[in-house]
Parts: structure tokens; sequence; C-alpha cells
């Protein structure tokens, strides 16, 4: 025998349709739970905070010109003439020249680059911890200057 409660459901709910007039009782504000302004919107975007500046704007270093700094920094460019401060024999590292006030502490982390500028007259130095461009190394190597890493 067939029994009413135990048939197949074929019929799906059908669902509202918001914002038809207000004859509908779904106008107006349509279910939203707003008063008909932005909120009841689609298309306003995520960052979007009433009116006051975003919270992105108001940190300067994740966005603009500095974002993409590198991360490893050149050498510092020491001249050939400056190394006629020390004298023959002596052992020159970048701590010394931060103590002599050459430089400033910022030297340590970047490092230096001797550039061939001027007349080199000290002869027999050990440089510790320098880089070298090419002129500047055979004039170094003149004067019987070696660099040790």
């Amino acid at each position: 025998m067939l029994e009413l409660n135990k048939l197949p459901k074929i019929t799906s709910k059908r669902s509202k349709r918001l914002g038809r007039g207000l004859g509908s009782r779904k106008g107006a504000k349509s279910g939203r739970g707003t008063t008909r302004h932005q909120k009841a919107r689609e298309d306003i975007p995520l960052h979007f905070e009433g009116g006051q500046n975003r919270m992105v704007k108001k940190f300067p270093l994740l966005r603009g010109k500095g974002r993409n700094k590198p991360s490893v920094y050149k050498p510092l460019t020491l001249r050939l003439d400056v190394l006629n401060i020390f004298k023959s024999g002596e052992v020159v590292d970048r701590k010394k020249l931060v103590d002599m006030g050459i430089f400033k502490k910022e030297v340590i982390k970047r490092g230096v680059k001797i550039v061939n500028s001027g007349e080199l007259k000290v002869k027999n130095l050990t440089l510790k911890g320098f880089y070298a461009s090419r002129s500047a190394f055979e004039v170094l190597k003149k004067n019987k200057i070696s660099i040790l890493e």
C-alpha cells in the first residue's frame, strides 16, 4: 500500500527574490541588514574602511620606491693615496680604518674596495679584508703590498 509520508521529495524551495520593490516585502533594504547604502552593494573593495585611510597606507615601508632595494650593499671605495697614512710593515684592516676616523662603522658590514686614484708612496703593507680594482691591484703589487682575505 502507498503511504504519503514515504513518497520521494520532488519539490525544492524557491530562493528569495530580493530587491524587487517595496510591494514584494523584500525590497528597500533587501534583507541585507543595512539601510540601502554602501555595504548593501557588492562592489566595495576589501581594503575599504569607510572613508578613512586604508591600513596599507599607514605603513610606508611596505609600498613605494624603497621596496625592492638590494639586501647586499656595494662596498665603500678607498683611494690609494689614503694608504700613505700608514707606516711600512703595518697590518691594516677595516676596524683600523674606523678607529682612525676614515670610515664610519658601517664599513665593517659593507666592505672596502681600493680604487686606483692618487699616488701611493708607502711600501710593504699588509691589507686584511679588502677588495681592489684591477688597476689598483697592479699598483699594490709593485709596492709589495699584499691583500689577505
